[in-house]
């Protein structure tokens, strides 16, 4: 029942206040700044919340997280070095997925951290420092163990994707 409330409750205006255009170019910038220094290509997706549907039935973030990953094109890159970052408003939860040409070196665990760290800044109200902060993070993670080749064009959009 807490969970529907969560979703039930939440409003357009909480995601636009939480995820204003300022913020939005923010990381805009930040993702565009940082993927010159690595190959990978990140895409960051904001959903506020679901149909009640969608939470009725037991949906798990991580399930929608997949389901975005493939809409967004996450995969679709010529290193299959794709990175979604799913945050969940309505519940203050958030998955990173990562395409397959990271996962044999960067194990789960990484991951794990950085979504746990971003979510306490949720908690605090602190949605773009918190946002700002795990993109860094990333790409400084990336720049070590992937860096740029030299040749990285942009394969995928920079710019967030704000859903509902």
């Amino acid at each position: 029942m807490s969970r529907l409330l969560k979703h039930l409750l939440h409003t357009p205006f909480a995601t636009r206040r939480a995820f204003p255009a300022a913020v939005q170019e923010s990381i805009r910038q930040v993702i565009h700044d940082g993927e010159q220094r690595h190959q990978g290509e990140i895409r960051f997706v904001v959903e506020g919340d679901w149909p009640l549907l969608e939470v009725w039935s037991g949906r798990s973030v991580r399930e929608r997280a997949l389901e975005v990953f493939g809409l967004t094109r996450v995969w679709d890159t010529a290193g299959n070095t794709g990175i979604l970052i799913y945050v969940l408003l309505c519940e203050q939860k958030v998955e990173i997925l990562v395409d397959r040409g990271f996962s044999s070196v960067l194990g789960p665990q990484v991951w794990y951290d950085y979504c746990d760290a971003m979510t306490s800044a949720f908690r605090a109200g602190r949605f773009e420092q918190g946002s700002l902060d795990l993109i860094r993070q990333i790409h400084s993670l990336l720049a070590v163990h992937f860096p740029s080749t030299g040749v990285n064009p942009n394969e995928l959009p920079d710019v967030p994707v704000i859903l509902r």
